[in-house]
């Protein structure tokens, strides 16, 4: 194996990672307000709410990443005059959201039934309940998989490659079409892609275990 093809196109590699981190980073700006508001609408009293959620956390949980990248970029890219970037921030964000709804609406679902109760009870609108009582509690039980959803959005970031995104994927792939060294260039990128998910892993630990003594 001839590794020097790795070593001589490390700023490349460097490009990728940074374009990864970056649209991964957007992606999940996007998806946290769309999944919340899902999540909240998920478990809304208003049927018509619940019904349109529904429809949107099951739609997108349903169709292949790959193929709703190439249809925001191929079909609505043309009619809105989105770049390869923007296309690969709004598919990433909107396709992470629904997953986001559904962490939203398990954590509010978790808090016993009776704190609305109480809060009602005790003079509060819906909207005064969910805000004061019920969010703050389901905080605390969302965040650590929110945080893996960003992991998993890292990893699901590999394939912007295929609308001309130019992540740590294709990267890997210009370099193989040019160099032939397939096996090198593949299995570095592979260790990239496993030291940036698992430094991310510690990172929410860490958190975690800091946020738990703060409460």
């Amino acid at each position: 194996m001839n590794w020097f093809v790795v070593y001589q196109n490390l700023p490349l590699f460097l490009n990728g990672i940074r374009m990864t981190l970056t649209i991964s980073f957007l992606a999940l700006l996007v998806s946290i307000p769309v999944g919340v508001l899902a999540g909240l609408f998920r478990v809304s009293r208003w049927r018509a709410l619940r019904f349109v959620s529904a429809l949107y956390v099951e739609f997108f949980r349903g169709v292949p990443l790959l193929v709703l990248l190439i249809w925001i970029f191929f079909v609505l890219g043309r009619f809105l005059k989105l770049s390869p970037y923007a296309s690969a921030v709004a598919g990433l964000g909107i396709f992470s959201g629904a997953f986001v709804a559904e962490i939203v609406r398990a954590g509010i679902q978790a808090v016993p039934r009776g704190q609305m109760e109480a809060a009602r009870a005790s003079g509060m609108t819906y909207i005064q309940a969910m805000r004061h009582v019920i969010l703050p509690q389901a905080l605390r039980k969302v965040l650590p998989p929110m945080a893996s959803q960003f992991i998993i959005l890292v990893k699901d970031s590999s394939l912007v490659s295929v609308i001309s995104v130019v992540d740590l994927s294709m990267v890997a792939k210009n370099l193989v079409a040019t160099t032939f060294r397939s096996i090198e260039i593949w299995t570095f990128v592979a260790v990239l892609y496993f030291v940036i998910t698992y430094s991310l892993s510690r990172l929410i630990a860490l958190c975690e275990r800091k946020f738990q003594m703060d409460h």
